[in-house]
């Protein structure tokens, strides 16, 4: 089917409202579009790029936390939460009241995107590890009475306070698990000859069309694009984020899925979603380039720590991979009495390397702000 053929669906009645019930996504896609095609060149130029320096950065693993923490505040921002990168790291504890709903939910897209990320090499990708994301994305948070884990039994809309006012609805429930058995059947499909970015660019719109549960569908079909690159093997590190993207042009972000809709513009849709992988893999590339630089920064500090050198790297090495830490911490993990271990840490303060980040005297928090900063 040429892109520009496609007829996204029907409007389905259901009594007093109507449910849109998307056509099926499994079968050959033409492209024949010099702009489609020249966007596609450079969104998988820009990624390879990125892919190909991330696999160059010495310890990369070091840095995928930071980069599934980005991805996991900003794509909770877009559906409300106020939860900034440092935040994520900080314990529970240190967590004002009033914003540990917020706090749990970004922790939850981590731990989310890490067992999606892990389960892979024992899962394929299909609707048992989406349903096993899900679960985990809405454990104790927001939702998780809304049947985590499960696709919905019942009819669920956007915007509006009812459905005769909602801005859409999506298909009726009894035919969720065929659309999701067509995505699943697509994702795989090696008989369809069409490049990977365009395969994950209609599943997205598909899925979010789909709206397969009755909370959580945004962050689960954002976190799906990563899985989706990885598992297709564009990516070998979680390095992207295109929530970032998203976030910066949410309206049109929105509007594009609808066009989809409404207008059959599945064209305008990929258009705007090769731009952001273009646009979040070049930022990628400057992100990852100035973590490289920072490290070697940082490296010339710790010289000047004379005896705690190799204590000093470790705790660098640790910081790396979760930027926040306290003296107790500092202490078990270096093996060092509290008061060697509050030396260390007055000492990589000294160098501008931590940050006070609490405000108290005791029970003090540190951060490694230079490398958050790199993040924001």
């Amino acid at each position: 089917m040429h892109v520009k053929d496609f007829k996204a669906g029907y409007y389905a009645p259901q009594g007093h409202y109507q449910a849109f019930v998307p056509h099926s996504i499994n079968h050959d896609w033409t492209l024949a579009d010099a702009e489609l095609e020249s966007a596609l060149a450079l969104a998988n130029r820009k990624l390879g790029a990125l892919d190909a320096f991330a696999g160059l950065v010495p310890s990369i693993d070091s840095f995928i936390n930071l980069h599934i923490a980005k991805e996991a505040t900003t794509s909770s921002k877009i559906e409300g939460t106020k939860t900034n990168i440092e935040e994520a790291f900080l314990p529970v504890t240190e967590v004002k009241p009033e914003l540990r709903d917020d706090w749990k939910e970004v922790r939850n897209y981590i731990d989310a995107m890490n067992f999606a990320i892990g389960s892979l090499g024992e899962l394929p990708l299909s609707s048992r590890l989406i349903r096993n994301t899900h679960k985990i994305l809405l454990d104790g948070v927001r939702g998780n009475f809304k049947q985590p884990g499960e696709f919905r039994r019942s009819q669920n809309w956007i915007g509006g306070a009812t459905i005769q006012q909602a801005r859409f609805v999506p298909p009726p429930f009894n035919v969720v698990g065929d659309l999701i058995g067509d995505i699943e059947k697509f994702i795989h499909n090696r008989s369809i000859h069409v490049s990977e970015l365009i395969r994950i660019g209609i599943t997205h719109y598909q899925f979010e069309t789909i709206h397969p549960f009755l909370d959580g569908n945004g962050r689960t079909g954002r976190l799906l694009i990563t899985l989706q690159m990885i598992d297709a093997g564009y990516l070998r590190y979680p390095v992207l984020y295109l929530s970032d993207f998203i976030e910066r042009n949410r309206s049109e972000y929105y509007d594009r899925l609808n066009r989809v809709r409404t207008e059959n513009d599945l064209r305008g849709w990929l258009l705007y979603f090769l731009r952001g992988i273009a646009e979040v893999s070049e930022d990628g590339v400057k992100t990852l380039s100035s973590v490289v630089r920072l490290k070697e920064k940082v490296n010339d500090k710790l010289a000047q720590t004379g005896r705690r050198y190799a204590n000093a790297q470790r705790l660098v090495a640790r910081l790396y991979e979760n930027p926040v830490i306290d003296v107790n911490a500092t202490a078990d993990l270096l093996q060092l009495k509290f008061k060697a271990a509050g030396n260390l840490i007055t000492e990589l303060e000294q160098l501008g390397i931590i940050q006070e980040v609490t405000g108290q005297q005791r029970n003090r928090i540190f951060a490694f702000r230079p490398y958050l900063n790199l993040f924001r």
